[in-house]
């Protein structure tokens, strides 16, 4: 009968490939993907395996109780006998298997990231950790709908298989990484900054003069090069990985402070500038998670009742450290490809992504579903590129040389998400289904062109600013004794890191960075002055005519400016000849109260708003092109999200100052689209305030801002531009 069995488990055993045997000799049991069983879901059975199975013999085996041990496990004693000689061949065949390019991962026949995708596709049909709220980002009319971009899915897929694989709490730090030991306090920012103690009287307290070292974990000196390349030239290559603003910039972020730099854009610097916050983001990870792995280490080593559990508070309330906010999809697809990039460098064997293709279909886009004939700027071509979906949230874990895709957020290390896609998980007073908690111990927040959420809906970006670091609800299985003692105190917002990046300064983002940002080490705020103004790229010949209007507070500039249109401009525009006028309404609400007022008064206007229907956008432009409809009322965001050119345009009114300052120039431009001999008759007036200072500023420039807000006079102004 032993001999039988035996024949049978090494006939078993050779039909079992190289992979598939050093799967079963780590793991104690077969891949699931090759598991020849029924389709019934049935849990793995787990055989517990002491720290000296590779020497123990069939004894071992024997001793366990029989319907606890598979037949997979009785497979490990004939897999003990394989000599060295064959162990080092098969590790070279896997790493010969995993070098494989994006093509042949997303292949039936790929590499190992393939078995892992097709596992995922049979779970696509459970039901989501995560239940997404429905949340309207402003109100709508009726039977309009907001721009295309939100794509709201009926499930959400989690992660659900690869728990144990990249759990904190039962990995150990590995040999070849495990240079945590010689880390030192007095040299490593990750550990000055986590491991500095505050008393209750230093809350309040900034701390000034921090070091700014500049240390990278050993894994990415040599992958950073590589991945930032593209960015150096010429000498600057072997002289310094970086490029002058990533240094500078990283140097600030590596000593902990708060961040707000306002000048990243889209066409210039943008990637430049996610690629040093990205290497930020992956040092930090790794650096947190190996003192983790080192101090399981140390106390799977020591004996039991040796040593002080405070020398092993290493974690928050929740594992979520590092939050990535950014409006698109692509832009999230972009941050994960980083995170790839980084931790393979120009190492042959590939990392392991799971669920790595689910992420690309999702996530990615087809060059195919762009209109070929559209034309538009190019910094609207740099911002609104590839899939711009702005209801996502993905889980990250990172464990040494793996990547864990769509991992529950109580299990994720990285959390990349869109503003709208926060709000509808962390939900608002009296809903049932909100959760907040994975917000408790953020270490790292990084709020990625700030000035689109001005577009989208700033709100989102507020609530979820209400909701950061606070005291969980649920524990979430934490173990107490390994929390630092500033988690407990609640003093997480004081070690939180936050980098705000815009590609603008607005006093809305400005005050976010203010009020929220409360780190211990500080802050740094760039500033430029804007010395010549956006009203320079005019290329017509327009008056401009700025009127100052008076408020006595910053809450009564709505009410002031309302008024001030009403009673003052409007009246010189109701005349037949001052036909052709369009009304530039930055705010949503203020454009309601407008349209609501002119249809009461019974004025002979038409509309365009982001939630206008594409043929109600077609008859607006229509009606104003050909004489129609003397005013029409126009949104910035319909301009932000279309940037159509409208003709017909004779008198601009800009009822408050634009948010992006070049779209200044680029509607007084619009006058161009149709030009029949009336530029005598163009108009173009602005309504402004001593609170518009910095839009005022990025418009006609600082010099003449301040001397237009010293006094009370209005302003004519006279472009000559270009014909």
């Amino acid at each position: 009968m032993g001999k039988r069995g035996s024949r049978s488990q090494s006939q078993l055993l050779n039909t079992l490939t190289k992979k598939q045997k050093k799967h079963l000799r780590d793991f104690g049991e077969e891949h699931p993907f090759y598991d020849r069983v029924s389709r019934k879901e049935a849990k793995p059975q787990i055989c517990q395996l002491s720290e000296s199975s590779d020497s123990s013999d069939s004894e071992s085996d024997s001793e366990s109780e029989p319907q606890q041990v598979s037949g997979y496990h009785r497979l490990l004693a004939t897999l003990k006998n394989v000599s060295e000689e064959e162990e080092e061949d098969e590790e070279e065949e896997e790493e010969e298997d995993s070098i494989v390019d994006d093509a042949e991962m997303n292949d039936e026949d790929g590499g190992s990231d393939v078995s892992v995708e097709e596992e995922m596709a049979a779970e696509s049909t459970e039901s989501p950790e995560n239940v997404a709220l429905s949340a309207d980002p402003e109100g709508k009319e009726d039977g309009e709908e907001p721009p295309g971009t939100s794509q709201t899915s009926p499930e959400e897929f989690t992660d659900a298989k690869h728990e144990s694989l990249f759990s904190l709490e039962t990995n150990f730090l590995e040999e070849e990484s495990g240079d945590n030991s010689s880390l030192k306090a007095s040299q490593d920012p990750f550990l000055q900054h986590v491991n500095k103690e505050l008393k209750e009287k230093a809350i309040q307290a900034v701390a000034t003069n921090p070091k700014t070292t500049h240390e990278l974990k050993k894994p990415l000196e040599s992958t950073w090069t590589k991945t930032n390349s593209q960015f150096l030239s010429g000498p600057q290559k072997s002289s310094s990985p970086f490029t002058p603003l990533q240094k500078e910039l990283f140097l600030i972020m590596n000593s902990y402070r708060d961040l707000f730099y306002p000048e990243r854009t889209a066409l210039k610097n943008g990637e430049e500038i996610r690629h040093v916050y990205c290497l930020h983001v992956i040092n930090h990870i790794l650096k947190a998670n190996a003192q983790v792995l080192g101090n399981n280490s140390r106390r799977r080593s020591q004996k039991f009742g040796v040593g002080d559990d405070d020398d092993f508070r290493d974690q928050g309330l929740t594992r979520p450290k590092v939050l990535i906010v950014v409006p698109f999809r692509e832009a999230a697809l972009r941050v994960v490809q980083l995170f790839i990039s980084l931790l393979e460098g120009d190492s042959k064997k590939k990392i392991i992504v799971s669920n790595k293709k689910r992420f690309q279909g999702e996530y990615g886009s087809d060059p195919e579903e762009r209109p070929p004939n559209l034309k538009r700027p190019e910094d609207y071509e740099a911002v609104f590129v590839g899939n711009i979906d702005d209801h996502f949230r993905i889980g990250v874990a990172i464990l040494q040389r793996s990547i864990r895709l769509y991992a529950p957020f109580y299990s994720s290390d990285i959390l990349i998400a869109s503003p709208l896609g926060l709000r509808t998980i962390i939900g608002g007073e009296g809903e049932k289904k909100r959760d907040f908690d994975f917000l408790s111990s953020i270490e790292l927040l990084i709020i990625d062109q700030a000035d689109i959420y001005l577009m989208q809906n700033w709100e989102h970006v507020l609530h979820l600013m209400n909701h950061m670091n606070l005291l969980p609800l649920d524990s979430h299985g934490v173990d107490f004794s390994r929390v630092r003692m500033w988690s407990l105190n609640n003093w997480s917002k004081y070690y939180r890191q936050t980098l705000l990046f815009g590609a603008l300064q607005d006093a809305q983002i400005n005050s976010v960075f203010n009020k929220y940002c409360v780190n211990m080490q500080g802050q740094v705020a760039v500033r430029n002055v804007p010395m010549t103004g956006s009203i320079s790229h005019v290329l017509v010949q327009l008056p401009h005519v700025f009127q100052r209007m008076e408020a006595e507070n910053l809450a009564s500039v709505i009410d002031a400016r309302f008024n001030f249109f009403v009673n003052k401009i409007l009246p010189q525009y109701r005349d037949a000849v001052m036909s052709h006028t369009l009304i530039y309404i930055p705010s949503y609400f203020d454009f309601v109260r407008l349209r609501n007022y002119f249809k009461k008064e019974e004025l002979n206007f038409t509309h365009i708003c982001e939630y206008t229907q594409k043929s109600g956008v077609s008859r607006a432009r229509h009606f104003f092109l050909q004489g129609e409809k003397q005013f029409l009322l126009f949104t910035e965001r319909f301009h932000f999200y279309k940037r159509y050119t409208i003709k017909g345009i004779r008198n601009l009114i800009f009822y408050e100052l634009p948010t992006y300052p070049h779209f200044y120039s680029e509607i007084c431009n619009m006058l161009r689209a149709t030009n029949r001999g009336e530029e005598a008759t163009w108009t173009c007036t602005v309504l402004y305030s001593k609170y518009d200072a910095q839009r005022l500023a990025a418009v006609v420039g600082v010099e003449r801002a301040a001397q237009m807000l010293q006094s009370n006079k209005n302003v004519h102004l006279f472009i000559t531009g270009e014909k």
